[in-house]
């Protein structure tokens, strides 16, 4: 990353979330530290936003949060009779048709998809506490560099809840189903060793130097060709729901593309 995140003129900048761009690399930052980033519907739909406007010349997407939590997951004011301002509050939702519930949660997750596109790679940057929602939204990305202060915790079980904002699939994908269900049910926190043992995280470093250490895994990710990248992620992205022969007959395939484009001759 040539430029500082706060020397960057952001292409958006709203409800505790900004996004600015230098050249190949997004950084995407949570931006409300005295509240420790705890999340909302209009920080949901921020994050959307800066989804949609990525430039294309856009391969590496850092996640990273102002202060020193991560997030401290939804903020609890969403579970009050009044909720946010201009907004209808979970105790509404919760009354309202099953379809308008499910429409709204579906239009929560979005901001929680984006960050697995083929196109791009995205890196979380977490320290401190990412609990419930922030511990998705970490678990969005594709890879995460945390320091030896973090602190992940599953809470909504905790809460008579689920964790609903896309969450569950990659962490059994990450730690195994066994693993994963003791985390939720329980609520307990998961250090910076234990991440990086189970494969939650891909590498903990010291707080102080944890924007250095992505700015190198950022740096590395676009050392490769663009096109194997997104290739080599496609691959992998898929063969979970693949058999072994399937995943094979996709590599076969994904090979001929790569080869053929640089030899220069078309399909």
């Amino acid at each position: 990353m040539a430029s500082s995140d706060q020397d960057l003129v952001p292409v958006l900048d709203k409800d505790g979330v900004r996004l600015t761009v230098d050249d190949a690399i997004a950084t995407v930052t949570l931006t409300n530290p005295t509240k420790r980033n705890a999340q909302s519907p209009a920080l949901w739909r921020a994050l959307t936003e800066a989804g949609r406007q990525l430039p294309g010349t856009v391969r590496v997407v850092v996640l990273r949060a102002e202060g020193k939590s991560f997030s401290a997951g939804l903020d609890r004011q969403a579970f009050t009779p009044e909720g946010f301002d201009g907004e209808p509050s979970f105790v509404d939702l919760a009354r309202g048709a099953d379809a308008e519930l499910d429409a709204t949660i579906a239009e929560y997750q979005e901001a929680f998809t984006w960050w697995r596109r083929s196109d791009i790679v995205s890196v979380a940057a977490v320290q401190g506490h990412a609990i419930g929602a922030g511990f998705q939204l970490a678990l969005a990305c594709d890879l995460r560099v945390v320091a030896d202060d973090v602190q992940f915790a599953m809470r909504e079980t905790s809460l008579g809840l689920v964790p609903d904002l896309t969450g569950t699939h990659p962490l059994v994908g990450l730690v195994g189903y066994a693993r994963a269900l003791e985390i939720c049910v329980t609520g307990r926190f998961v250090a910076a060793e234990e991440a990086v043992n189970t494969g939650l995280a891909n590498l903990a470093v010291p707080a102080g130097q944890l924007d250095d250490a992505v700015r190198d895994l950022a740096s590395a990710v676009l050392a490769a060709p663009r096109d194997a990248v997104i290739e080599t992620k496609a691959l992998l992205r898929g063969a979970q729901d693949r058999t072994y022969e399937d995943q094979r007959t996709a590599e076969r395939q994904s090979q001929a593309r790569r080869l053929r484009d640089l030899a220069g001759v078309g399909d």
